[in-house]
């Protein structure tokens, strides 16, 4: 995901009347400084200093809630070096079962947004990925944890059972 899809800012000044209103959006002129540590503070922050009513709104929220497509380039990013548990989809478009299972992958990605990262990876388009982890059956959804494989689950299973699987790795 790039920064500029993550954060949002906007200036914000008084008129005349002494009703606030936008100035601008963040336009790609102005540059934003991120610290190198870890951790939720704005303190490193820097933004357009002439205007001390700048504020920065992060978007990233959004697309935690979704599910993320993965490839072959993204796969160690994504999933192996996810600190949080991570489900992945493999799916094919042809696949009528994988279509079925679809939507309850994109809810489950909502109700655990921000404690599981879920992702999907077509088969079709990364098929080496899909002969490292053995997958000979589609929809299979396997689990992962500190980048190593836990579980796996083959077929268009009920979301309930998904959801037993993900509270197990989110206790331990």
């Amino acid at each position: 995901m790039s920064i500029k899809n993550c954060f949002q800012v906007s200036t914000m000044a008084a008129g005349r009347s002494g009703v606030p209103h936008s100035l601008h959006p963040f336009s790609s002129k102005e540059k934003l400084h991120f610290p190198t540590h870890k951790g939720p503070g704005l303190s490193g922050i820097s933004f357009n200093r002439r205007c001390p009513s700048s504020h920065i709104v992060c978007k990233a929220g959004e697309v935690l809630d979704k599910v993320q497509v993965v490839t072959d380039s993204s796969w160690n990013n994504l999933v192996i070096g996810c600190e949080s548990p991570v489900l992945v989809e493999f799916w094919a478009p042809w696949c009528g079962p994988c279509r079925m299972i679809a939507p309850v992958v994109d809810e489950l990605a909502k109700e655990y947004a921000g404690k599981i990262l879920c992702c999907k990876l077509n088969t079709d388009d990364c098929p080496n990925i899909a002969t490292q982890y053995g997958i000979r059956s589609i929809p299979t959804v396997l689990f992962f944890k500190n980048g190593e494989r836990k579980e796996s689950i083959i077929g268009a299973v009920p979301k309930s059972t998904l959801t037993t699987t993900i509270e197990k790795y989110l206790e331990s």
